[in-house]
């Protein structure tokens, strides 16, 4: 059933858009990168236009492959933060690793997220996972998400998994059932 729409506007959190997941012979280079990333840019355009709340989520890890210095690490051009956006740096997988981010998610009441970007596999798993276990309601947009190329198997029977084990955690919907109820979550 969607949210009424007299409730709070989602939030829309964009998880990770940044240029380390889109370069070539990087470790983390997501899977269909060009194509997830043009949804999430769709989306982010209708939450901007209906001045929707827009948080970004930034990893930062200080691992030698996700170096916090360099300039991998910086947002994708057209999905970079825009005044009044929200933005939190994630030291681990969870965005819950960022006490701003527990403190802001704490303090809001019905959190209601549309959760998409990259690393499906760790940042979203892990975020959607505790989110959860304390309350917070996730709706994850399938087609507007990516992961990384698996070592070994099957890419696309990978993403196809890790959508299962999230879908325990939070409702999966379409990019397109998204546009169709104006950005209205399921419940």
């Amino acid at each position: 059933m969607p949210v009424s729409v007299h409730d709070d506007p989602p939030i829309l959190v964009c998880a990770d858009l940044q240029v380390e997941y889109l370069t070539p012979g990087r470790r983390h280079v997501i899977l269909d990168g060009d194509a997830a990333t043009l949804r999430c840019l769709e989306i982010l355009t209708l939450w901007r236009n209906k001045q929707w709340p827009v948080m970004h989520l930034k990893r930062i890890a200080q691992a030698a492959w996700f170096n916090p210095a360099s300039r991998l690490t910086d947002w994708i051009a057209e999905a970079r933060p825009q005044p009044g956006e929200m933005t939190f740096e994630h030291p681990l997988p969870s965005a819950y690793s960022s006490a701003r981010f527990v403190d802001y998610m704490s303090n809001i009441r019905n959190v209601q997220c549309v959760l998409l970007g990259f690393s499906l596999d760790e940042t979203i798993l892990a975020t959607v996972v505790e989110g959860f276990h304390r309350s917070h309601r996730y709706q994850v947009i399938g087609d507007a998400v990516a992961c990384r190329q698996p070592g070994t198997g099957d890419a696309a029977a990978y993403k196809y998994a890790v959508m299962n084990v999230i879908g325990n955690f939070a409702t999966i919907q379409s990019s397109a059932e998204l546009a169709k109820t104006s950005g209205a979550i399921a419940v």
